[in-house]
């Protein structure tokens, strides 16, 4: 099957990213994109993002994960510790994380050193999950091959039998990684494909490398 999109296009005209409005720390930046597109109501899930990792096999591979803490050091998301993302991580911590909101004509693009959060965080966030996605933690042996679908719903079952109305504590094989940016970079759509891409990169004295790259 062929399909021609050479004439699928779009002309980015709604906003521009000058570099004396740029603040010193990429995460003010980060805040201040993250909060206008939360407040426009116009991403159904602002939070989503891509993490893209490289296997054992010597692919990368992306996929769509949820942004559930951001902090001072970095940005957290959650994940089965044994699945094939978890393992790439723990093989290779070097991963990009990457926001796209095509309302606001923006990306953002990280790079980043993934490690895992401390047990008692992990704790913490599986405890405020729905008693169904934590039951899900333990059903579920994420990236494995199962034989039928049917399988996982049995499986869901006998936890939920096992569990009953009891507190679930959290497996140890799922929790939180954070990725300690060293660098960022803040994409804004422009006229004639003119973007404004500004790239923060840390410094050994934990200040901001600011510098603009052409589009």
């Amino acid at each position: 099957m062929e399909k021609d999109l050479s004439d699928y296009r779009k002309s980015y005209v709604k906003k521009e990213l000058r570099t004396s409005e740029v603040p010193k720390n990429p995460f003010v930046l980060f805040q201040k994109w993250f909060d206008a597109v939360e407040a426009s109501n116009s991403v159904e899930e602002t939070n989503a993002m891509s993490v893209a990792t490289v296997g054992e096999d010597g692919f990368p591979k992306t996929r769509i994960v949820l942004l559930k803490q951001l902090t001072e050091e970095g940005f957290v998301f959650y994940t089965n510790y044994n699945s094939e993302k978890g393992k790439a991580i723990t093989n290779n911590p070097q991963v990009c994380l990457s926001f796209f909101w095509p309302e606001m004509e923006q990306q953002i693009i990280i790079k980043g050193r993934a490690e895992k959060v401390s047990p008692e965080t992990s704790d913490a966030y599986f405890a405020s999950r729905p008693k169904g996605s934590q039951l899900g933690a333990w059903a579920s042996a994420q990236s494995t091959v199962v034989p039928s679908k049917e399988t996982l719903v049995a499986s869901l079952s006998q936890h939920e039998t096992s569990f009953g109305d009891g507190k679930i504590p959290r497996p140890k094989h799922w929790g939180g990684f954070i990725v300690k940016p060293i660098s960022m970079e803040f994409w804004q759509g422009r006229p004639n494909r003119m973007h404004d891409r500004i790239r923060f990169s840390s410094k050994q004295d934990n200040s901001w490398k600011i510098e603009r790259l052409a589009p």
